[in-house]
């Protein structure tokens, strides 16, 4: 199909209210018996014709360029809309959609020069998410407004990501390695940087007392002691997409904090050069397997972007067969789940049973279940307090299999970096 058939020539907002105009003068010419409506008439009809004869013969090409700024809930989208030669800049009508994620009353702000059409406009992003902003919309529109045509462009839509800011300093915390790399050896044996890890190829910025000199000498190449302070332990995130009592507008609203801190917990980890994975558990399990660097970063971010909650809700014994299948035990786990459910249809004891050190972070319903309340204010502290009282006791039992954070505070993962920072007891033997 061509491109003038996708995108044809359209009467604008002027065009009915002239065609109406000419109507209304014709038939007053009528009426009175008078020529002079008649000339007045003319003007109005053939300017619709006129600008369809000026109009662009195919759509207009233009060069969108976007760029997002802002730092935590702030979202600060900036742009630079550039048409191809011939057609001004101040011809051209932008529409920029705000993202259902995202909140803000200002309207954007444009600026339109012959050559360019500027824009920007900041939104809030109420609590984390992930959020893709839609191309503008682009329109030529004649000086009258009287026809109109959309413009082509190829650009594509931006991925905003907005998480907790401990998460950007998460991957400092040093987890200990729970799977051993091959060719890795074993000792207690402490160092200057803490207990001896393995060997290691020799780098050049390497001093002297890193270098092993006597396994040099049996290899007959450089090598370097590296020790377990340097190392940071494999992890596994999982995304528990099983839908809830609480409903789908909830669970969906749950589910896209839990994908943005999917997103942070990732990216702070692989700027460490720690192997990351990730899973994401509904029906079935959806798993981008260990690896590290910019291109699993890259797999991650399209995997936690497609993920969508399962339709029906799984047993958890599928999870913990489905994970031995792709991962293997000793993982770290962190496992991102609302914790709304039985206590049956907990991951952790499965995981835990197949070898996986597991952690959850629990993002709360709580404040989206007060946000959408609409009691008294005396029932509502009321059933506040009753909610939370329920919600201690169901992570006082997840506590019983493994380490459960309750993420109460969306904008702040403070507590769960504390529990990675904490001192970890030295295994004997």
């Amino acid at each position: 199909m061509r491109a003038s058939s996708k995108h044809p020539l359209r009467w604008g907002p002027v065009a009915p209210l002239l065609v109406l105009s000419s109507v209304a003068l014709m038939l007053w010419a009528v009426v009175t018996r008078n020529p002079v409506p008649l000339f007045l008439a003319l003007p109005l009809l053939l300017a619709p014709i006129a600008s369809g004869v000026e109009a662009p013969r195919r759509p207009p090409s233009v060069v969108i360029e976007e760029t997002v700024g802002g730092g935590g809930a702030e979202v600060q989208l900036r742009g630079v809309v550039r048409p191809e030669t011939g057609i001004d800049g101040r011809d051209l009508r932008v529409q920029v959609d705000r993202p259902s994620g995202l909140v803000g009353a200002t309207p954007p702000m444009f600026t339109w020069t012959p050559t360019e059409v500027r824009f920007a406009v900041d939104w809030r992003a109420p609590e984390p998410t992930i959020v893709d902003i839609r191309v503008p919309a682009v329109v030529w529109q004649d000086p009258l407004g009287v026809v109109e045509r959309e413009a082509t462009s190829t650009a594509e839509p931006i991925v905003v990501t907005r998480y907790p800011p401990e998460l950007l300093r998460i991957g400092t915390v040093r987890l200990e390695r729970t799977t051993a790399l091959p060719g890795e050896t074993r000792s207690h044996r402490v160092g200057e940087s803490g207990e001896f890890h393995g060997i290691r190829a020799a780098r050049p910025d390497d001093p002297p007392r890193r270098i092993n000199w006597r396994a040099s000498a049996r290899a007959g190449r450089p090598l370097a002691n590296e020790y377990e302070l340097e190392k940071t332990g494999d992890i596994l995130i999982l995304l528990d997409a099983r839908p809830t009592p609480l409903g789908p507008e909830v669970d969906e609203h749950l589910f896209s904090i839990a994908r943005a801190a999917a997103i942070g917990l990732s990216e702070s980890f692989l700027a460490v050069k720690a192997r990351v994975g990730l899973g994401v558990f509904g029906e079935f399990l959806d798993a981008v397997p260990l690896s590290t660097g910019r291109t699993q970063r890259v797999r991650i971010e399209d995997a936690v972007r497609k993920a969508r909650l399962a339709s029906v809700s799984a047993p958890p014994e599928r999870c913990a067969v489905a994970v031995r299948r792709h991962f293997l035990p000793g993982i770290t786990t962190i496992i991102l789940s609302s914790l709304v459910d039985e206590t049956w249809s907990d991951l952790t004891p499965y995981l835990r049973r197949r070898g996986y050190p597991v952690v959850v972070v629990s993002p709360s319903p709580l404040p989206l279940l007060a946000a959408r309340s609409q009691l008294s204010p005396e029932d509502e502290q009321l059933a506040g307090r009753l909610l939370h009282l329920i919600r201690r006791a169901r992570i006082a039992r997840a506590w019983e299999d493994a380490p459960a954070i309750d993420w109460e505070t969306f904008w702040s993962l403070g507590n769960f970096v504390d529990f990675l920072r904490r001192p970890r007891t030295r295994r004997a033997g």
